[in-house]
């Protein structure tokens, strides 16, 4: 005897009618990822770097993460501490090399510029960055590192001290100034940026010299640019020179 076969439905045949056992089912909700810190700290870093400092908030973040702000207050105590800890995570993967009293000042200069990529990949956190010591778990190895660095140059503890905070913040304030510049021009040619330092250096040819000579004189090398980091490195150099003046080797 053959098996029955259920008739296909016609195409144009409504849908049958939900049983009245499913209607009273609620539909389940979307599956959140569970909340915790690592989570909360990546999701100010996604704020920090799309929409800058001043937008991020722990009642952004909890919408960013699909949850109410107080929930947040479980895993971090407020939005100082969100930003200590996002400061502390981009640096995890930071390490120094064994200092070398021969090349100190080139290790200090790789360790500042890499300081400098890591604060470029992260939009935002310059600002950050400004008026905070990173004491974190990661920023206190760092601090220690630098220290290590400076010390192998033979210079007293004073200004071994003062010098890591000085040289931090001349690479923070540089990245800072190219958020700020970013964010009021947008990304600039090479062409733009021409055109901005052509039309500079007509004005300050149209002063009277007799009012204005050192400007007339140096209108050229005041709009060179050097590049993206002529000037980072002219600062860096014109600092680390100053810093081996004070060595005792």
């Amino acid at each position: 005897m053959a098996e029955p076969v259920a008739p296909n439905p016609p195409e144009s045949a409504p849908p049958a009618p939900v049983p009245p056992w499913e209607r009273t089912r609620k539909a389940k909700a979307p599956a959140r990822t569970p909340l915790s810190q690592e989570a909360i700290v990546e999701a100010a870093l996604r704020i920090l770097e799309t929409d800058g400092y001043d937008a991020l908030s722990m009642r952004r973040v909890a919408a960013d993460l699909g949850t109410g702000a107080a929930s947040l207050y479980a895993h971090v105590a407020n939005k100082d501490e969100l930003v200590k800890l996002a400061l502390d995570r981009v640096f995890v993967d930071v390490s120094f090399p064994e200092p070398d009293p021969e090349r100190w000042m080139e290790q200090v200069r790789e360790m500042m510029r890499g300081t400098r990529k890591i604060l470029q990949s992260h939009p935002g956190l310059a600002r950050a960055m400004l008026g905070r010591v990173p004491m974190g778990p990661n920023g206190i190895h760092i601090i220690e590192g630098f220290m290590g660095l400076l010390r192998a140059g033979d210079l007293p503890d004073r200004v071994a001290a003062w010098a890591g905070d000085v040289i931090a913040l001349y690479v923070v304030a540089n990245v800072f100034e190219e958020d700020i510049r970013f964010s009021i021009h947008g990304e600039a040619s090479q062409e733009d940026v021409e055109a901005w330092a052509g039309e500079m250096k007509g004005y300050i040819r149209s002063l009277p010299p007799e009012q204005f000579p050192n400007m007339l004189a140096l209108a050229d090398p005041m709009f060179e640019t050097g590049g993206p980091d002529g000037r980072f490195e002219f600062g860096l150099d014109l600092m680390l020179r100053g810093l081996a003046s004070h060595s005792r080797r």
